[in-house]
């Protein structure tokens, strides 16, 4: 999900101009339209919203974040500053969630730690596409050219590590080093759930991160393949400067916040930007989240992949969202006067 802020903001300054011919509305609500306002702990949405409010150059946003770094009580701060605004087209709103994952990896090879991560090869960064997965995994090429960066001992694991684009890794000292996005072979991504779908081994609701792993482990041959399936390949880069225990870097280079950072379409909804988030479906919660990531399969007003932290049990967790309800973006009193689509009662 690492993207550069301006590239974001520019596809949402672009995206506007076509809003219109895809009936999007933009209602201002009250915050008494909010379900649960009242009851959220708006402190941690100003600590979170504090951390990529600076590098917001627009002046209504700029002005609202020196205000926020004056230490205000967080629910008046937002209430007196922002109108929440219902931003809404035909489709449905749908709610799903991401984790960092962590391995247990090493910075040399053994009988263990047998899996590398690799850095991006300069040819890959000229030839697009280059090698496929395949090709990447069981080819030479790669081979003693020091483009390893570390080795880890579940090569199902390293897949979904790729399929999140960031992680963590326990070398076998305690220490933990983190990787973030480093490039692709630039083939399209194919999704191995639809796969198992399509061969009938699964119905659509039965597909999960975790089911999908459990089944490519009980069948290691099958599985491999499997995941040869999907031809995308992402390497890394080691992410040094953001404390281990930190959150990972999300599109505004900042590192994202476990259950308050949503990833969401930057076509409608400004990065940097509050929205609340009211859940419905299996343990519904009703919060105030701050839009600091973007995301490939994140597209249209009502989308947004919640972030849960890192490790196992976040993982889990973010599997198991996939849930209706409603955002609605708290924008500076004026751009939210401004782009009203309906009349303001």
């Amino acid at each position: 999900m690492i993207r550069h802020l301006w590239a974001a903001i520019c596809l949402w300054m672009l995206a506007a101009a076509t809003a219109a011919s895809e009936d999007v509305t933009h209602k201002i609500l009250e915050f008494d339209d909010l379900e649960g306002w009242n009851f959220d702990t708006h402190e941690r949405a100003l600590e979170a919203f504090l951390v990529t409010c600076p590098d917001l150059r627009d002046p209504d946003w700029s002005s609202l974040c020196a205000l926020a770094q004056q230490n205000p009580d967080a629910k008046t701060f937002f209430e007196l500053f922002f109108r929440p605004m219902l931003i809404e087209n035909d489709s449905k709103a749908l709610f799903t969630g991401y984790f960092e994952p962590e391995l247990d990896g090493a910075l040399s090879p053994s009988a263990r730690y047998r899996y590398p991560l690799y850095r991006e090869p300069e040819v890959a960064k000229v030839a697009n596409p280059w090698l496929t997965r395949r090709e990447i995994e069981t080819g030479d090429y790669m081979n003693g050219k020091g483009y390893e960066i570390a080795w880890v001992d579940d090569p199902v694991e390293l897949f979904f590590l790729q399929i999140q684009g960031s992680g963590r890794i326990r070398l076998p000292n305690g220490r933990r080093i983190r990787v973030g996005y480093g490039g692709s072979n630039g083939h399209p991504y194919r999704s191995i759930g639809v796969e198992l779908v399509r061969r009938g081994i699964y119905k659509p609701h039965q597909v999960s991160a975790e089911v999908i792993k459990n089944w490519v482990k009980r069948n290691p041959q099958e599985g491999r393949e499997l995941l040869f399936h999907n031809p995308s390949y992402v390497f890394f880069r080691r992410v040094d400067q953001v404390p281990p225990e930190a959150g990972p870097l999300g599109a505004m280079n900042r590192s994202v916040t476990a259950k308050r950072t949503i990833a969401v379409d930057p076509a409608y909804t400004p990065l940097g930007a509050p929205v609340w988030v009211e859940k419905k479906g299996a343990d519904p919660f009703n919060r105030l989240m701050i839009a600091q990531d973007t995301g490939s399969a994140i597209k249209g007003p009502q989308r947004a992949d919640v972030f849960f932290g890192t490790g196992d049990a976040a993982g889990k967790a973010a599997g198991m969202l996939k849930d209706p309800g409603r955002m609605v973006v708290l924008l500076p009193i004026q751009r939210a006067f401004a782009t009203a689509t309906e009349p303001y009662q």
